[in-house]
């Protein structure tokens, strides 16, 4: 039985703002990032790829309160553009931003984001039949006009009341303006029955001394009827 009507909101952000400077030929990376700063670009299909910087912590605050999903106001010495950031690359191991993409967003013209699903609730099949919860999906691509993007979408799986209770991707109610990608039918979550390992047979211990005792045993009688040498 699928559930129809799943309680599922959605959060969306105010647009944050970024402050970027022009990067030329003579920055080299290596002393952009000494500067404590990220090498970037800056693009889109009106804008010509631009190379900029930002500086770290500012880029990291921004991320963590921005993610993907959400517009950036990314303000230049050219001017303000609004962008997305589309691609992080992390140092292999401090695990810095060390190079960013953003997207500059056409006015006008919908894009498409990847946004987080955040689950909240309790399940009936989880409290109530001590099942366990899959989630099958923990984000899903939309499309929308840059200012109804979504932060995130809140799940809640109250509606799984038992194992045949399924969230799939058409039982996402989203804002006004924005579609879901994807194959309507495609599972989110579900709950599982948990396994039962009571029932598995556990082999019998085995006492080493015993065998010990019965190989020597053996082996005493075998050399108590053992023929006489001839001299």
């Amino acid at each position: 039985m699928l559930a129809l009507f799943p309680e599922i909101r959605y959060r969306t952000k105010a647009m944050v703002t970024l402050q970027a400077e022009t990067r030329t030929k003579e920055n080299k990376p290596a002393y952009i990032r000494s500067a404590g700063r990220v090498p970037a670009v800056f693009y889109g299909p009106t804008e010509k790829a631009t190379p900029i910087t930002v500086l770290k912590s500012d880029f990291i605050r921004v991320w963590k309160e921005a993610g993907e999903s959400t517009v950036v106001s990314l303000t230049t010495e050219e001017g303000k553009y609004d962008v997305l950031i589309y691609n992080v690359d992390l140092h292999p191991v401090t695990n810095d931003p060390h190079h960013i993409d953003f997207y500059a967003i056409e006015k006008g013209k919908k894009v498409e984001v990847t946004v987080p699903l955040v689950f909240e609730g309790v399940s009936p099949a989880i409290k109530e039949l001590g099942g366990s919860l899959v989630k099958v999906v923990h984000e899903i691509d939309v499309r929308a006009l840059p200012a109804s993007l979504p932060h995130e979408i809140v799940v809640s799986v109250e509606v799984l009341v038992d194992f045949e209770s399924q969230i799939t991707l058409k039982d996402i109610k989203l804002p006004e303006g924005v579609e879901v990608i994807g194959a309507p039918e495609e599972v989110v979550a579900l709950v599982s029955e948990a396994r039962d390992d009571s029932e598995e047979e556990v082999a019998p211990a085995i006492d080493l001394s015993q065998i010990e005792v019965e190989k020597k045993g053996k082996q005493e009688e075998e050399e108590d009827t053992e023929a006489p040498k001839e001299e």
